[in-house]
């Protein structure tokens, strides 16, 4: 259940989200398709405040769900190392791991990074801001030769462009804490479409 210090932690996320990673404008996707927003979830995830309420926020998923190590790929890795070190101070401490992008020839020639994942652990997969579902989908065919079990994905930010279905007919739940519908273009003071306030009505 969302206590009211929930309620308002989330809305801090959510206020820092709307100010520092919605940019609304014209964007060119890593997709290559046009879009009318960007959403730069760095600009929380890499900050102080924003990476601690992101990574509060999955500590209590991954309770939630039994989660014995949290991790993904490309962007995840703030949100892993966060919320693991938030659960350090915990009685169940919960170990994060790294998807390489590519295995290199070098050093252990691993494909994830960080303690071994095993047959019998429920990993959760992370990351910042969710499009097509693709980056979740790579993470996954990494997890699955460890035997590990994915108990689901988190994003902060599901941009409701048909990742969440994607990952479904993966067999992965997702989680979000927030939907791309959640948020709107601000209007400057000085855009004209404001309207300014009336003029106090005068007493002579």
């Amino acid at each position: 259940m969302t206590t009211a210090t929930d309620t308002g932690l989330r809305d801090e996320l959510r206020e820092l989200l709307a100010v520092r990673a919605f940019k609304f404008g014209s964007f060119t996707l890593t997709s290559g398709r046009a879009s009318d927003y960007y959403v730069d979830g760095k600009q929380v995830t890499l900050d102080g405040r924003g990476l601690y309420l992101v990574a509060r926020f999955t500590l209590e998923h991954c309770r939630d769900l039994g989660i014995d190590a949290v991790g993904g790929s490309r962007w995840a890795d703030p949100i892993a190392a966060a919320t693991a070190a938030l659960s350090g101070d915990t009685d169940h401490p919960i170990p994060a791991f790294i998807v390489r992008k590519e295995v290199k020839a070098h050093g252990t020639s691993r494909a994830i990074e960080g303690p071994d994942l095993r047959a019998g652990m429920r990993v959760l997969l992370v990351d910042d801001t969710m499009t097509t579902g693709g980056t979740f989908l790579q993470a996954q065919e990494a997890v699955i030769p460890t035997g590990a079990t994915i108990a689901g994905a988190l994003c902060v930010v599901d941009r409701e462009e048909g990742g969440r279905e994607a990952l479904e007919a993966a067999g992965i739940t997702l989680h979000a804490l927030f939907q791309r519908s959640e948020f709107s273009p601000r209007k400057s003071p000085h855009d004209p479409a404001v309207t300014a306030p009336a003029a106090p009505a005068s007493t002579a």
